[in-house]
């Protein structure tokens, strides 16, 4: 499904990545873990196509196709979801109302109000979430939980082929972790892939993963199954080097 080649990538003429190689195959989970400023944010950002950012070398392949000259937009409408580490706050838009545009303009479709109210519910009802929660202005004095289970919502309304989660586990209390891990549980499936951003080892235990890549200095170091994570719980990333 996504495939990077040699990817490297700078901000104000700094580089952040270099020479990333990371091949994720449909139906694939795969976790992107490391110390602070190791570049995990930037390589979401890069592959959703953030303007910041300049690709000096290397290629992204999305199903078959070069995305670079894409923009973030095009870049969802074919089947790519961010969610974002600290989500925006938009007063005056209802969650209900930015959903349904979100899946129409993504989808090319235009759902009548009914069977739009009947999908988001049953994925709702998923979450636990109320529709008082889906009737507030998006994020707008949301609690940190609150935000991330909103970000869930979207993945599983929207219905990419390829959902970036970056760090939705952050600063989370344990329900909100357990809504968390079940909505990616959820929309795990055959057809979509899964790329999460994350430094909570315990978090991952939740999930079925397939591999795990471990980026330090804007590089790859290491990729491998679950082990890795044994590892980092047990000496951090201090070996990594």
């Amino acid at each position: 499904m996504l495939h990077i080649k040699s990817l490297s990538a700078t901000i104000n003429n700094k580089e952040i990545l270099s020479n990333i190689d990371l091949h994720i195959k449909t139906g694939e989970v795969h976790v992107i873990m490391g110390p602070n400023g190791a570049g995990k944010s930037t390589l979401a950002n890069v592959i959703m196509g953030h303007r910041s950012y300049k690709v000096t070398q290397g290629d992204i392949i999305f199903e078959g196709e070069d995305i670079q000259e894409l923009s973030v937009t095009q870049r969802a409408r074919k089947g790519i979801f961010l969610s974002f580490q600290n989500p925006l706050e938009v007063l005056g838009v209802p969650l209900r109302s930015f959903l349904r545009t979100a899946k129409n303009t993504i989808d090319n479709t235009n759902l009548s109000v009914v069977k739009f109210e009947r999908e988001l519910k049953a994925q709702a009802s998923k979450l636990n979430i109320d529709d008082q929660y889906l009737d507030r202005y998006l994020n707008y004095g949301f609690s940190g939980g609150e935000k991330k289970k909103s970000e869930i919502l979207q993945m599983l309304v929207i219905n990419p082929k390829l959902a970036i989660l970056d760090e939705t586990d952050s600063g989370l209390d344990i329900d909100a972790i357990k809504t968390v891990a079940l909505g990616i549980n959820l929309f795990k499936t055959a057809n979509r892939s899964i790329v999460i951003i994350t430094h909570n080892t315990a978090f991952l235990n939740r999930l079925k993963l397939d591999y795990v890549h471990i980026l330090k200095s804007g590089t790859i170091l290491k990729s491998g199954k679950e082990e890795i994570i044994e590892e980092l719980s047990k000496y951090g990333f201090k070996n990594y080097e």
